[in-house]
């Protein structure tokens, strides 16, 4: 038995009063971290979500080339004779007519509504006498964030 219990409740008590408040802190610096770890995860997230629209992007402009390279095939004859070599702007896509315009009307269209109609979006076509084509879509990529080119650039050749 401990011959002096006011001492030692005395001691424990001054024990206690010594230690009381370390708990707030360590629960305080492990907020910390904590909170920092899920400003990381939301910068990870963030990056993650703007390269994924960026390749979207490619995506769709790679979708739209092969679109237009299949109504080329679908109409040969003209595609050889040069009638859908021509540059379109996604802002301002020319009128239909002919088959061959009616089909860059809409496939200018189509840049448009994938890939925004702004003025940095264009497709280019490009055949020679032997069949081969060259599709070129332009648009601005500036979703991609810091670090990437705005400006992509996507080109296709086939041989119709």
């Amino acid at each position: 038995m401990n011959p002096h219990p006011a001492s030692s409740a005395a001691h424990r008590r001054g024990r206690r009063a010594g230690v009381r408040g370390a708990g707030l802190i360590e629960v305080l610096v492990a907020v910390l971290i904590l909170s920092i770890g899920f400003l990381g995860i939301a910068l990870v997230q963030t990056r993650a979500l703007s390269q994924n629209n960026s390749s979207m992007g490619r995506s769709m402009a790679i979708v739209a080339s092969y679109s237009i390279l299949e109504a080329m095939r679908a109409d040969r004859a003209n595609a050889l004779s040069g009638a859908y070599d021509t540059t379109v702007a996604a802002d301002d896509c020319p009128a239909s007519g002919t088959l061959a315009e009616t089909q860059i009307s809409n496939w200018c269209n189509e840049l448009s509504a994938s890939l925004g109609a702004a003025e940095t979006t264009t497709g280019t076509v490009d055949c020679d006498a032997g069949g081969t084509c060259t599709v070129t879509i332009q648009f601005d990529d500036s979703r991609v964030g810091a670090g990437g080119n705005s400006e992509q650039t996507v080109v296709t050749k086939a041989m119709l």
